[in-house]
């Protein structure tokens, strides 16, 4: 038998967590500019969570009437992007999730937005952090983002 699949996520300051039971299949990057400017980068990577068990486990996010036909929920503590919400269901932001290597993208949606540039990404130099011209002060860097797991309560 089979376990059903889980997940969890949340925003970078953890006022707002979520949790997923069920497979989560259709997963995708859009490339329309009403995307790209939600989440203030080249494409959006996002999540159907349609068919699934979705909750809210802390907070929940404020939503942006985007258009007639779709909402954008965020953060407002601290701005993550966190969904696209439509008359047919939600979509979550792909790096909220805890874990968003276990949802690698299936689809690109709005390629006749796609910017000339994005093809060519995984062609540029790589830097390594430890490599980093400001590697020091990133050895000393203290976060505080949530972790990307569940925790009672946040902020500690």
């Amino acid at each position: 038998m089979n376990p059903v699949p889980e997940f969890s996520g949340g925003c970078q300051c953890g006022a707002v967590r979520f949790h997923v039971r069920g497979a989560l299949p259709d997963r995708s990057v859009c490339h329309c500019r009403m995307c790209q400017k939600a989440f203030g980068a080249y494409y959006a990577p996002l999540v159907s969570v349609r068919g699934a068990d979705f909750q809210w486990t802390r907070g929940e996010p404020r939503r942006f009437q985007s258009s007639n036909h779709f909402r954008r929920g965020f953060c407002a503590d601290c701005g993550t992007p966190l969904t696209y919400e439509g008359e047919d269901g939600m979509a979550v932001a792909a790096g909220a999730f805890d874990q968003p290597e276990r949802l690698p993208p299936t689809v690109q949606y709005g390629t006749e937005s796609k910017l000339p540039f994005v093809d060519q990404l995984g062609a540029l130099e790589v830097i390594l952090q430890e490599d980093d011209p400001d590697a020091e002060r990133l050895r000393t860097l203290v976060s505080h983002q949530h972790p990307d797991h569940d925790t009672p309560r946040w902020p500690r």
